[in-house]
């Protein structure tokens, strides 16, 4: 039978001499035995009490190092969550929303065991969240937790977290007319101030202070360059860390922070339009160019709503629309989708998904296919094969005048004209 493993334990080694000059080659002392490993400890023969906490710290550090594998209805999801904190936080780009994230999911979730993370208490969850979006991007964590824990060994079954179903893509974005609405309420607007005291309490009088035209210097920044509000929020002309640098000299955007790393979200370098570069060259800021009573802002979303309400626009407009917007805009103009993907930090994929119904030729091609004069090409290619190929001319007439004379013509001269 092999011999039993023992544990770590102290080991005196005998102090060892030169065999030919018996010179002291080491001294004695105390060493901690682990299987085949051996850890000096420093300490000399008479030195034992120092050895032996020695022993206490090494043992209490290897076992801190092995954490039992459990049940699945014995880990406690707070825990799970916790150790997905611990070991991802200082990784991610936005530390604040991952730790409300992780609140929200401790406080719905803590108390329930892993084998309780079922299809029916994620749509729970859900319901308790209230919007499938919000509910979405909190399980993706969850399921990421349970993961992690996974892969570290600390329990061996599989565990599926239900996501609801993504959300429809917003499809809002703003048109000219209403840019400029937008554009002119930041910049005019004054703030109404109302008398506290004295024989005018009450009273509200009109201030020369513009309270919203950081808000137009976004919208054009945005517009311009379609980048995130959180990339806008912090440029700055000058280079500093955490934030995103715009050198005027070059005309260019280094949309990425200095410092952050790079995400899913891509945050290419962009060549700015020299108008905007004028426009930017023109702003006397003091360090970014979004600030607030001299100092740079976080968020847009109270001015942004503001401006909202007052130009009067309809429908679901977010700082996000303007980005919206400048792909809407460029793909309305009929430029490459490779070029426009590259510009917004997008795949083409997912710009032709989402945007690709707003390019002037799109399915062009299909609809055109129906006319005539495209049947007689097709016609003259496929005479050979049969008469089943050849559509006759007068099935032809008959789909063209279907709706009687004339009211073919008179049909597109409306559309044309705008009436319908």
């Amino acid at each position: 039978m092999p011999r039993t493993k023992k544990g770590a334990r102290l080991w005196y080694r005998e102090p060892r001499h030169d065999e030919k000059t018996g010179k002291l080659r080491d001294r004695g002392t105390w060493i901690i035995r682990d299987g085949a490993e051996f850890i000096a400890t420093g300490c000399t023969l008479t030195e034992v009490r120092s050895a032996e906490e020695k022993l206490a710290a090494y043992i209490s550090r290897k076992n801190s190092q092995i954490m039992p594998v459990k049940d699945i209805e014995k880990i406690d999801v707070a825990h799970v969550l916790n150790f997905y904190h611990e070991k991802t936080r200082e990784k991610q780009a936005n530390k604040e929303k991952l730790d409300e994230r992780i609140r929200r999911l401790a406080l719905w979730w803590g108390g329930k065991m892993l084998s309780q993370v079922t299809g029916e208490t994620c749509e729970e969850f859900t319901d308790f969240r209230g919007t499938n979006g919000g509910a979405r991007r909190d399980l993706q964590d969850l399921a990421a937790a349970i993961t992690l824990h996974r892969n570290h060994g600390l329990h061996r079954e599989l565990v599926e977290v239900l996501l609801p179903s993504r959300g429809q893509s917003r499809d809002r974005w703003l048109t000219r007319d209403e840019v400029a609405r937008l554009l002119w309420v930041c910049w005019r607007h004054r703030e109404v101030q109302t008398w506290q005291h004295g024989t005018r309490a009450g009273k509200s009088v009109v201030t020369n202070k513009r309270p919203l035209r950081h808000i137009a210097r976004f919208i054009l920044i945005g517009l311009y360059t379609g980048t995130r509000a959180g990339a806008i929020a912090s440029a700055s002309p000058f280079r500093h860390m955490g934030h995103s640098f715009v050198d005027l000299d070059a005309g260019q955007f280094h949309r990425l922070a200095c410092g952050r790393r790079a995400t899913k979200k891509r945050q290419p370098l962009v060549r700015l339009p020299s108008r905007l570069v004028a426009h930017m060259r023109r702003w006397q800021l003091q360090t970014h160019f979004i600030e607030w009573h001299g100092k740079p802002v976080k968020s847009v979303k109270t001015g942004f709503k503001t401006a909202i309400t007052l130009a009067g626009l309809s429908g679901k407009v977010h700082p996000h629309t303007l980005r919206h917007t400048a792909a809407t805009w460029m793909m309305q103009n009929g430029e490459d989708m490779n070029e426009i993907a590259g510009f917004l930090g997008m795949t083409v994929q997912m710009l032709n998904d989402v945007y690709g119904h707003h390019h002037p030729d799109f399915q062009e091609r299909a609809a055109e296919s129906f006319s005539v004069k495209n049947r007689r090409k097709r016609q003259k290619v496929g005479v050979s094969v049969g008469a089943l190929t050849t559509p006759s001319a007068e099935a032809d007439r008959t789909i063209e005048n279907i709706g009687g004379p004339g009211r073919t013509r008179t049909c597109n001269q409306t559309v044309m004209s705008g009436r319908l």
